[in-house]
């Protein structure tokens, strides 16, 4: 995070680099982490080069952005998940040489177990996940793994807020029903 007092908020960054190039740098910096973390987790090997799509496709785009639609950080993440989208379709046209470390052009579902903190529910959680609607799935780790509010993720996958919340809701009343001993609470919130 930027250690000035009183920075400037990411909206009014990416609406001054759309004139300015310069002032999107702190965007950079403040959320490449948060980001690169979100790329790791469902493409391991090939986060790297994806960050570095994100920033490219994020720079060449920011005059796209809209303030009035939602927050800098659910845009930028919109921008990885279409990144991410993109990276699967061409693994599933074309397996590279590091196609053995990454999924088959879809979601890396079936390696969620090995990531999660709660390994002895990692089976339970796996196939409560691949038992999940796509954009539910997407949703809760949005929320879970990536730390952005219902609101945020909801710009994130392209929906209203208030849909997303009662698909969180409902995501994450499924996966309570896959584990009723409460070990799922790190991933789905408040589970009680």
């Amino acid at each position: 995070m930027d250690s000035d007092p009183d920075p400037v908020a990411d909206e009014d960054l990416l609406v001054r680099a759309a004139t300015e190039p310069a002032a999107f740098e702190p965007l950079v910096a403040r959320h490449s982490v948060a980001l690169h973390g979100y790329l790791a987790r469902r493409a391991p090997a090939a986060a790297d080069d994806l960050l570095s799509e994100v920033w490219l496709q994020a720079f060449a785009h920011r005059h796209t952005f809209d303030a009035a639609r939602g927050a800098a950080r659910a845009w930028l993440f919109g921008v990885a998940r279409n990144v991410l989208a993109r990276h699967w379709q061409r693994a599933a046209r074309d397996p590279g040489p590091s196609a053995a470390d990454e999924p088959s052009g879809s979601d890396p579902w079936q390696a969620v177990d090995q990531r999660l903190d709660a390994l002895a529910a990692g089976p339970q959680i796996h196939a409560g996940l691949a038992e999940l609607p796509p954009v539910e799935r997407e949703l809760l780790l949005l929320v879970a793994w990536e730390g952005l509010t219902p609101t945020e993720a909801a710009a994130v996958v392209g929906i209203p807020a208030g849909t997303a919340r009662s698909r969180l809701h409902r995501a994450r009343a499924r996966l309570r029903s896959r584990l009723s001993d409460g070990t799922l609470t790190t991933l789905t919130g408040e589970l009680a």
